[in-house]
């Protein structure tokens, strides 16, 4: 029987790339990371992606949450949590590690789970371990997922402050003074740790800044005057990872500068100033978040230091075999040197962060901003590149 005058099907329309945004986590970023993930599904053309919001909790487990932007927000001077958002308290979000098959799994304890779709890119806007150190980008070259951002070597070196500044000397990248206690050398020896750091303050002097070395949002650093505040500043920054790195103060200002990929190479934004925060002793988490410290964009810098940075900013992200985007944070000394303090890998993408507005002062509107970092992604493939 002939088929010509049957009615045919209409064709179904292309589906749209569906972009997973995965945010919260474990590390002690976490709150961070939701008002991040707000920002970013605000900002996504939802005409040309489908997404697929997915929050990791303290605990580390992977929950479907509400497409509810407005709700991961800072309120009352406090961060959102992503158990406020899952929409069930024990069902977990399961990404195949199988390249051949990008379907996401959603189950519940005594449910049949649930197919939520294949998912073409993923958008981690994870802060700190356990996210943006390399660890859930390993997770998706092996699940052969593109993702936006660095790939597992850039973001392990982007998260561990050593070695980092290991990798920018070994570039030629001039970086301030620093020493880094392990945890094997406090557990052998804690008073010899303890003088090591104070030998380096009697050779760079006072005020030292004592950090965790594989955390960011200024969490646990501590600026310490003199010695009797060493031992709680250690504590502190112990108490987010057991290894810690002591910095000698840099005097001078503060400039930071975006890079981003685009189809051409990374090229980088105009820089930003931050200014010392008047109820502050330094740039710390407060500062930076709660009491919204504003930045100066674009930096009051002469064409010439302004031509530096950026070039220097992109020098880093090239060092460090970076993708996607990168925010280097500079010191500009007194005698007029850029002195690299560190870059990050997924920088803070709040409203209010810096990198998407040095990005808008450059001519790139945030929603353009987080299309070309998903675009940047899914012209890339995993694996060696």
């Amino acid at each position: 029987m002939s088929t010509e005058n049957l009615p045919q099907s209409p064709e179904q329309p292309p589906r749209k790339p569906r972009v997973a945004v995965v945010f919260g986590g474990r590390s002690s970023e976490h709150g961070i990371s939701v008002v991040t993930a707000g920002a970013v599904l605000r900002a996504v053309d939802r005409t040309k992606y489908d997404v697929l919001p997915i929050g990791i909790t303290k605990d580390g487990r992977w929950a479907l949450t509400a497409d509810e932007p407005e709700r991961m927000a800072i309120t009352d001077r406090r961060t959102p949590d992503v158990e406020e958002l899952a929409e069930s308290d024990e069902g977990g979000v399961v990404l195949p590690v199988d390249p051949q098959n990008r379907e996401v799994v959603y189950s519940e304890p005594g449910s049949v789970p649930k197919a939520l779709g294949e998912v073409d890119v993923v958008f981690p806007v994870l802060h700190g371990p356990y996210g943006e150190d390399g660890t859930l980008q390993g997770l998706l070259e092996l699940s052969g997922v593109p993702y936006v951002g660095s790939g597992v070597l850039a973001s392990a070196v982007g998260q561990d402050k050593e070695y980092m500044k290991r990798v920018f000397t070994s570039f030629g990248l001039k970086v301030g003074p620093y020493v880094v206690i392990r945890p094997r050398e406090w557990e052998r020896d804690e008073a010899a740790a303890r003088k090591k750091i104070v030998d380096f303050a009697g050779e760079h002097g006072w005020p030292l800044f004592v950090k965790p070395a594989r955390a960011g949002s200024s969490i646990g650093i501590t600026k310490v005057d003199d010695l009797s505040g060493l031992g709680d500043a250690i504590a502190e920054a112990q108490r987010h990872d057991p290894k810690i790195l002591v910095e000698a103060a840099l005097r001078g200002r503060e400039i930071e500068c975006g890079v981003l990929e685009f189809e051409d190479g990374p090229r980088a934004s105009v820089p930003s100033e931050i200014p010392p925060p008047d109820a502050h002793a330094y740039y710390d988490f407060e500062a930076k978040y709660i009491d919204s410290t504003p930045g100066i964009v674009p930096a009051p810098l002469t064409p010439e230091e302004t031509a530096e940075v950026q070039r220097l900013a992109v020098a880093a992200f090239e060092a460090a075999s970076c993708e996607g985007l990168v925010r280097a944070d500079f010191f500009l000394t007194e005698d007029g040197e850029f002195v690299i303090n560190e870059i990050n890998t997924m920088p803070g993408m709040t409203p209010i962060s810096m990198y998407p507005q040095m990005w808008q002062a450059s001519g790139i509107s945030y929603p353009e901003l987080v299309g070309k970092l998903i675009e940047a992604a899914l012209r890339r493939s995993t694996g060696l590149r």
